[in-house]
């Protein structure tokens, strides 16, 4: 199955089919004269392969009223209410019957708001609908099927007056276009060109013009018409000036079939959302409008702005840590050096504490060091001295322990000679352990 655009012309029971396939090329067929349209447009379908979930429609012109009408220009007025009102003295139809859509033609501040409105009887609506049902698809749209004749234009068209006339059939359709802009439409039987051109003649006061700067003519037979009526028109007639990309669609069609053919691609190649659809809203596929499409867009472009300020500073972030990183690399010998500079530094500190406390107790170690050394006996020894501002003790082994208080108290350095734990005997040797003051503190206050 091929996924395709289709484009469906219903005109007097007839159904012509054109489909553009995603490679661009055209498929056309016709479905005339079928007791069960609905099953042989299915069955014509699936055999081409021919895939899609909706399909467009459009209807013949004379199925419809096309119509340019005035409103009064009311600040804050609903256009569509207004339309609604006025509609039924325009359409010969009951008010509950009618199927319309409009659009908003240019107009100058200070004129009436001219709209154009197309209006259809509610079965001429529900006759191709029911078709469709029938053939189990869905609508895209449903439209004029001439009025999608303006999708095969260029978009930048000169401003100029133009008038499309479109042969098929016994009639043609004609179309009056300001540039781009569709101003109005009716369709008229063509018996030759004479009666053509007094219908195109007659057509101009509809868009309120005296002349046309230009008549393009296509559809059945067009070639041999063109140089006939502009004779009798007195302006330019020629081919439609086709978009190029539609240029190659146009010329798949078949020419046997040429006016009902371009028609439906017509109506194939239209846009989503067209600006005169007569489908009923709910049945229409969902389309976001204009003001859903600039929201979505801003909240795309927020999001995409942070998450670039997120990625941005993200980026700024590592970058600055990776700068960090490099001189933390660089100065690290540096630090490594001052650190240990910083301990060498303080454990002199220490050092020197150390020495200051000892000078400002007047403790002067060696001094007794050597006294003691010179006092204890030789069959005595030390296992500790500790000295402090207070005096000094001493720990050892002695042959006679008690003998070393007198030899101590003869010292001119110390005085008040006592044990401060009971001698013990170790190995024919007496443990003791013995305290003493300075010599004069007492007297100091020391």
């Amino acid at each position: 199955m091929r996924s395709a655009r289709i484009g469906l012309f219903v005109h007097n029971g007839r159904l012509t089919v054109v489909a553009i396939t995603g490679r661009g090329e055209v498929e056309h067929f016709v479905v005339e004269d079928a007791e069960d349209p609905a099953g042989t447009l299915a069955a014509l379908l699936q055999a081409r392969g021919l895939a899609g979930r909706r399909l467009r429609v459009g209807v013949d012109r004379r199925a419809v009223v096309v119509k340019a009408i005035e409103l009064p220009r009311a600040a804050g007025s609903d256009v569509a209410e207004m339309v609604a009102f006025d509609l039924d003295r325009h359409v010969p139809f009951a008010p509950e019957d009618i199927r319309f859509d409009w659009l908003e033609l240019p107009s100058e501040p200070d004129e009436a708001r001219r709209v154009l409105v197309v209006a259809a009887e509610r079965r001429a609506v529900e006759r191709p609908l029911g078709l469709l049902a029938a053939a189990k698809w869905r609508p895209a749209a449903l439209t004029v099927a001439c009025h999608e004749l303006t999708t095969l234009l260029p978009r930048a068209l000169p401003a100029q007056r133009a008038v499309w006339a479109h042969r098929h059939g016994a009639g043609a359709d004609l179309l009056l276009l300001d540039g781009p802009t569709l101003l109005t439409s009716r369709q008229v039987i063509a018996a030759g060109v004479e009666g053509l051109a007094r219908e195109i003649t007659r057509s101009l006061g509809l868009a309120r013009w005296t002349g046309c700067d230009v008549v393009w003519l296509s559809g059945d037979d067009a070639a041999g018409w063109r140089a006939d009526l502009a004779g009798s028109l007195g302006v330019p007639v020629s081919a439609p000036p086709y978009a190029a990309t539609r240029i190659p669609l146009v010329s798949a069609l078949p020419a046997t079939n040429a006016g009902a053919a371009l028609l439906a691609l017509g109506v194939a190649a239209g846009p989503r959302t067209p600006p005169l659809n007569l489908l009923p809203i709910e049945a229409r596929p969902w389309t976001p409008s204009r003001e859903q499409l600039v929201t979505a867009g801003m909240v795309a472009v927020t999001a995409l702005l942070a998450l670039g300020l997120a990625f941005t500073h993200t980026i700024t972030v590592e970058r600055h840590a990776g700068r960090l990183t490099q001189e933390i690399l660089r100065l690290e010998p540096e630090a490594k050096v001052v650190e240990s500079l910083a301990a060498e530094l303080a454990r002199k500190r220490r050092i020197l504490s150390a020495l200051d406390a000892v000078e400002n107790d007047h403790v002067r170690a060696l001094p007794v060091l050597q006294e003691m050394t010179e006092t204890l006996p030789a069959g005595s020894w030390l296992q500790a001295l500790t000295m402090d501002r207070q005096g000094v003790e001493l720990t050892g082994q002695s042959d006679a322990a008690s003998t070393l208080i007198p030899l101590l108290e003869s010292s001119a350095q110390l005085e008040r000679v006592e044990f401060t734990s009971p001698v013990t005997k170790t190995q024919n040797k007496e443990q003791f352990r013995i305290r003493a003051g300075w010599e004069g503190r007492r007297a100091a206050g020391r």
